[in-house]
């Protein structure tokens, strides 16, 4: 799974790599003993960035155990205070007692058993089989497993939030993990994710390449990878002495357009009252806007208005796509006069209705279309 494009948005790398390193530990969990110290060599380590989106990361494989989370910091009693204040705020404004809440990638569940006390329905997912037994035999409920694509279900899905604390960093396919959780969320569903920070501009940071991390983020590209796989971004923090990105997410939400429906409705109810106002092919309609031939072919229009009107000549003398009523020039009104004009010229409807004014009086009515519906000029 080593690369030549961004693991996150697909885009090419720029051509050379940012760093070389040589001589590099295979690894941040494997350390020799003595008897292995002869067969143990570095490799090269190559960091590139994004062309795209600008995600710096490395062109490497990843190590074999990047499924599983690893976690020594889980001891540290300073950061268990940090996880319990952490966790009992998000589970208090986010209001989250009693919910089920899924930690991907718990390890020994240092952090699942932190969240669980803080209130929430605890779950758990890790791939190593000894973590999860271990996590098992403490009375947490754990899975084993590994998110793989977007469409894997998980047990006792879906979730009403999830949290993600320093493991997306390791993986060769993030897109197909975050999504995969997000299938798996119910649809309000927010959810923590911290990565480490790799702010450049503040730091000297060329001691963190390491192969375990193949994803180094900075604020924005860490914006940017969540957005692109259906989160918003609610909150974001630099967190424990600023070496953490922290970001609360909500799972983005379908647009609901049911509404456009009632508008449609009422629009083709109003300008089919216009209509019939008048004798049949005395009512054009001017613009041949792509708002117009949408409206024209929708409300089938095609028989009872007499020709579109528009001013720009390459449009003159051609039809409406699908609905086939003829355009013409604005001269058309003088060979062959209408009683009524829809205008529908979008931002330049008002300017349109003043020429007509001041070339044919009150000779003819007219309207124009608005977004609240016709309006009479």
């Amino acid at each position: 799974m080593a690369t030549n494009k961004c693991r996150v948005c697909g885009q090419n790398f720029f051509s050379d790599p940012l760093l070389r390193y040589r001589n590099m530990p295979r690894s941040a969990q494997f350390l020799p003993d003595v008897n292995s110290l002869e067969s143990d060599t570095g490799i090269d380590l190559e960091i590139y960035q994004c062309s795209g989106c600008g995600l710096i990361q490395l062109s490497n494989d990843p190590v074999s155990y990047y499924k599983e989370v690893i976690r020594s910091v889980g001891i540290s009693e300073e950061m268990k205070e940090f996880r319990k204040s952490q966790f009992n705020n998000f589970v208090q404004i986010y209001s989250l007692k009693g919910k089920k809440v899924i930690e991907i990638g718990c390890g020994q569940g240092e952090y699942l058993s932190i969240m669980k006390h803080a209130g929430v329905d605890a779950f758990g997912l890790e791939e190593s089989a000894e973590s999860v037994n271990l996590c098992l035999n403490n009375g947490l409920n754990v899975s084993k497993g590994f998110i793989q694509n977007s469409v894997e279900i998980l047990k006792n899905a879906p979730f009403d939030a999830f949290f993600m604390l320093n493991f997306l960093e390791h993986l060769p396919c993030p897109n197909s993990t975050l999504r995969g959780i997000n299938n798996n969320l119910t649809e309000r569903a927010i959810g923590l994710v911290e990565v480490p920070n790799f702010d450049i501009n503040r730091k000297t940071l060329f001691s963190e390449f390491i192969r375990d991390h193949l994803l180094y983020f900075t604020k924005e590209t860490f914006f940017s990878t969540l957005w692109q796989n259906g989160f918003e971004v609610l909150e974001y923090n630099e967190v424990w002495h600023e070496s953490i990105i922290s970001a609360i997410v909500k799972k983005r939400e379908k647009h609901d357009l049911s509404h456009f429906y009632n508008y449609q409705t009422k629009l083709k109810d109003e300008i089919d009252e216009y209509i019939q106002k008048f004798d049949t092919g005395k009512v054009a309609i001017w613009g041949a806007s792509h708002q117009s031939l949408t409206i024209i072919s929708l409300f089938n229009l095609s028989n009872k208005i007499k020709y579109v009107i528009d001013s720009a000549p390459f449009k003159q003398d051609k039809f409406t796509p699908a609905s086939h009523v003829h355009i013409v020039s604005p001269d058309m009104l003088d060979l062959d006069p209408v009683n009524g004009i829809i205008i529908m010229a979008a931002l330049y409807s008002t300017e349109v209705a003043n020429i007509i004014r001041r070339k044919y009086g009150n000779k003819m009515s007219m309207v124009i279309l608005k977004d609240s519906g016709l309006e009479v000029v």
